[in-house]
């Protein structure tokens, strides 16, 4: 599906950077306004990210009207605003295609395309790899130049400070664009920043500045004076006291949305040598009025009509495992007046918006800051309260030192909701829940639960509650079975699986042993291999009386996750079962060692042989 390009006759000439580079300057703003029209009709019939991406048109068009890429690296920080990238850089009449099975990478991918220069998905590592890559332009000697995009929310993560503590010390030729979407820290933006901000990158000014400190570089107290009114100059017009004293010189705020005004500070910029930043202002979802009153609803969006008010309602009615959680922390915070919610900037995602409204006093974003999540709740259960951390599985991953060091190390009782574990479909390897049960099950102290419905959910969720140790309750993206789930809350009995069906064959005897939410296809693969099913539940501690009792009377033992085979679920059966001995074959199915593409959940279990036929067929060539 490709977009009629008479619609877009400047676009339709700048499919390439070089290509747009041959644009005259007075042509730029018309640019904008079909590339941001071209990307909303788009979007709205592929699906995506949506509101980031119509925030940086502006800055997109300017840096690459400015910078020679891909000599020039640009490296984007996660990514969601990439998409205005991708249309100017080769891939605009594919961009229909992105997220879809077989289409673009959701995010900037290398292996897609010479223009993406980093592989990015996670936030706050664009100045850490720009670091890395301004060090290596360095020793080239080309002139290479390094410019690395980051979001305000990004800039609210540990690593992206370390980077500018360290980028600045090392004093390396390379940019930090700020992408502030008004979201955040922004300042007043008007004609006079945009002119300061023009004067402060421009020639004279520099060259007084250089030279100065040149001329007094030999003389102490007058070179720190010089120094102090620099500060103090650029102090009464631009608010970048930190990034200046981390050793950048930083510029701005400036409009984000005038791209003339935007060429020529960047033109400027590209002059100065050492580390610099520029702080550029834009509104999110810029030029769909719908997305700039509520761009966190159309951060990402489904297919939608241009033409409406609203985004269309899901078809689906079953309530998802986000929102099993998020009526379960509210349940148990009206009981417990101990329990505390965190999460690292996820509260839609993850369920909490009514938790956030309901007890404000015990709800805690703290941004976008995976392991001070950790840690920061830890510190809460050391005095004697009850923290909820609710992440997603991949960005768990960023905390995992805090997760043994200060959690399980201290057996500290932090229940983790552990939300988009296993495969979460289209926006693809970067956050495929993948290896939380593996990194999690060598861990002491921490139990590991995998639900397979929408009430094993809710009961493990109040169970892992009450435990006085580090527990987990992992659960995927999206809904459930739609059983209807109770408002009271159960304890499971730690440790102890449930047998829903007995084979009825004499000899050849399969047991399918299954972990969390592919029991609707385990149900039908069990009835048509006329198989044992076990529901196992718990990962950590395995249930091994239950074990021990199925290699008696079974063949063939056969694992079902959605994680990692590689020290999944399956890996610890087949540990115990080669401590004990046991001679009975095992069959572990679930994720490959390697990366899942992007694609919808549906499409990725049928590729990677995790429905019920794939599993029928696994078990059947594992027999014969």
């Amino acid at each position: 599906m490709t977009l009629d390009l008479a619609h877009y006759p400047l676009l339709s000439m700048a499919d390439t950077p070089e290509a747009l580079r041959r644009i005259p300057k007075e042509k730029l703003k018309d640019l904008t306004n079909e590339l941001r029209q071209f990307l909303l009709a788009s979007v709205s019939k592929s699906s995506g990210h949506f509101a980031s991406g119509l925030g940086t048109v502006e800055l997109t068009v300017a840096l690459h009207y400015v910078y020679n890429t891909p000599f020039d690296q640009l490296i984007w920080d996660v990514g969601h605003q990439a998409y205005p990238h991708k249309i100017l850089t080769g891939r605009r009449d594919r961009i229909t295609s992105i997220r879809q099975k077989g289409g673009l990478h959701p995010f900037p991918w290398p292996p897609e395309s010479e223009f993406d220069t980093f592989a990015v998905g996670h936030s706050s590592t664009s100045i850490s790899a720009a670091l890395g890559m301004a060090v290596a332009a360095e020793k080239e000697k080309q002139g290479r130049k390094v410019v690395a995009v980051i979001g305000d929310g990004a800039m609210t993560a540990g690593m992206a400070f370390e980077a500018l503590n360290h980028g600045g010390d090392m004093d390396k030729d390379m940019l930090v664009v700020l992408n502030d979407n008004e979201m955040s820290i922004s300042e007043n933006v008007g004609a006079l920043n945009t002119h300061l901000a023009k004067l402060l990158t421009g020639s004279l000014f520099n060259s007084i500045r250089d030279s100065g400190k040149k001329l007094l570089s030999n003389v102490p107290p007058i070179k720190e004076l010089a120094s102090k009114a620099e500060e103090h100059i650029k102090g009464m017009v631009a608010p970048g006291t930190i990034f200046e004293e981390l050793g950048f010189n930083y510029v701005g705020p400036i409009d984000g949305h005038d791209v003339t005004s935007m060429v020529e500070t960047l033109s400027n910029m590209r002059k100065m040598s050492g580390p610099k930043l520029l702080h550029v202002v834009t509104k999110k979802g810029k030029g769909y009025e719908l997305a700039e009153k509520d761009p966190i609803k159309f951060h990402a969006v489904p297919k939608f009509d241009i033409k409406e008010q609203t985004l269309p309602k899901s078809q689906n009615s079953k309530p998802t495992f986000s929102k099993i959680f998020g009526d379960w922390i509210c349940d148990m915070a009206t009981i417990d007046p101990k329990l505390m919610g965190i999460t690292p900037a996820m509260r839609e995602g993850s369920g909490l918006v009514e938790f956030s409204q309901r007890f404000p006093d015990r709800y805690f974003d703290v941004a976008i800051a995976e392991q001070h999540a950790v840690t920061f709740g830890a510190g809460l259960a050391t005095q004697g309260l009850n923290p909820v951390v609710a992440i997603y599985s991949t960005f768990l991953q960023r905390a995992y030192d805090q997760l043994i060091h200060d959690v399980a190390l201290q057996n500290l009782p932090v229940l983790f909701a552990i939300d988009r574990a296993g495969i979460v479909g289209a926006d693809g390897p970067t956050h495929q829940g993948a290896y939380d049960i593996s990194f999690l099950r060598c861990i002491p102290n921490m139990t590991i639960m995998t639900p397979s419905d929408e009430q094993e959910c809710r009961d493990m969720l109040y169970t892992g509650h009450l435990m006085q140790t580090p527990a987990a309750v992992r659960y995927p993206r999206g809904s459930g079975s739609g059983i209807d789930v109770t408002d009271t809350m159960n304890t499971i009995e730690v440790g102890k699986g449930v047998t829903l069906r007995e084979s009825a064959k004499a000899s050849g005897k399969v047991a399918l042993l299954n972990f969390g939410t592919l029991m609707p296809y385990a149900k039908l693969a069990a009835e048509t291999l006329d198989a044992t099913l076990v529901d196992m539940r718990f990962v950590k501690p395995l249930d091994t009386d239950l074990i021990d009792s199925l290699v008696q009377s079974h063949d063939l033992l056969v694992t079902i996750e959605d994680n990692a085979i590689a020290g999944g679920a399956g890996s610890g059966v087949g540990e115990y079962m080669l401590r004990k001995q046991y001679a009975s074959k095992l069959l572990m199915i679930g994720l490959p060692d390697e990366f899942i593409m992007q694609g919808t959940q549906e499409e990725m279990y049928a590729e990677l042989k995790l429905d019920t036929q794939g599993i029928v067929d696994q078990v059947n060539g594992f027999t014969k």
